[in-house]
């Protein structure tokens, strides 16, 4: 296919040989599959600044650390230089998060290459070779559910033991690859320690999983799998092979916890029905 223009300067570079297609295009990017050589892998370009938004981006910035002062001052002011500060920083979080991941043992793509704002990294690819399908194109059995849902409660503990909360987890991103679900799209994450919508964003991440898994396997949406996790963390007891419980003892004031008791009794009172047709309703 034709080279889009945004990824010309890689294939001048000699970092890409070949963009084969577009593989998905997001609010924030546009992903596409391309030959290094002999390798195939995808290439993520972030979408122009004035053509994304930044809506939910105040609570994501919190505890972001911005060295050069100009550029702090610029991103208080709000000014056209402070929107492109905001915006570099977006991308480069999740790069500096895949390789913290990668390391941490996370299940994520892994990276090789940022330039002129396009990602390079690994193709995921499914059990036969293809690119890995978004859960949300998966058609899971109860037994299935359980499996992936433990496996992804594992990796957002991975993440939080290295200090990430990833901000927006749902089954648009995670990918169903080979050896297990994979974690996409990261430029949201979140400091646990240095931003004070951690604890609420970590439970989001957890009841998106739980509310698409229960679809499978209802009596997934019993459990309390992010106030437990939540709690061990605060506590210095969170380790990659903690036991859980899928129970937890929580304050019901806490406003994270009064907003999920409110869509916990919707979710009860919502007939099953098939996934997309229960989310539509």
């Amino acid at each position: 296919m034709k080279i889009p223009k945004r990824i010309e300067p890689l294939v001048e570079e000699g970092l890409v040989d070949e963009v084969i297609c577009q593989l998905m295009s997001g609010k924030e990017a546009m992903v596409y599959v391309v030959r290094c050589g002999v390798d195939i892998r995808c290439a993520k370009v972030y979408k122009e600044i004035d053509r994304r938004s930044f809506r939910h981006s105040i609570a994501y910035m919190e505890g972001r650390r911005i060295k050069n002062s100009r550029h702090a001052r610029a991103l208080d002011k709000g000014t056209r230089y402070g929107r492109k500060v905001r915006h570099d920083a977006w991308q480069s979080v999740e790069v500096d998060s895949l390789h913290r991941l990668l390391a941490a043992g996370v299940r994520v793509p892994q990276p090789h290459s940022f330039f002129e704002g396009v990602l390079l990294m690994e193709l995921v690819a499914d059990s036969d070779g293809n690119a890995a399908p978004r859960l949300n194109d998966v058609v899971l059995t109860a037994g299935q559910s359980h499996k992936y849902h433990q496996d992804l409660l594992r990796q957002v503990i991975r993440m939080l033991c290295a200090g990430i909360v990833h901000g927006d987890l749902s089954r648009y991103n995670v990918l169903a690859g080979k050896e297990g679900p994979v974690i996409i799209d990261l430029p949201q994450a979140v400091d646990a320690a240095g931003n004070s919508n951690a604890h609420r964003l970590l439970l989001r991440d957890v009841d998106n999983l739980t509310a698409y898994f229960g679809c499978f396997a209802p009596e997934l949406l019993e459990t309390d799998y992010g106030n437990e996790i939540w709690s061990l963390y605060r506590r210095g007891n969170l380790h990659p092979d903690v036991n859980l419980s899928g129970n937890a003892q929580r304050n019901p004031f806490d406003m994270p916890n009064v907003a999920r008791a409110a869509k916990n009794v919707l979710r009860r009172e919502r007939p099953r029905q098939p996934y997309r047709q229960a989310m539509r309703g």
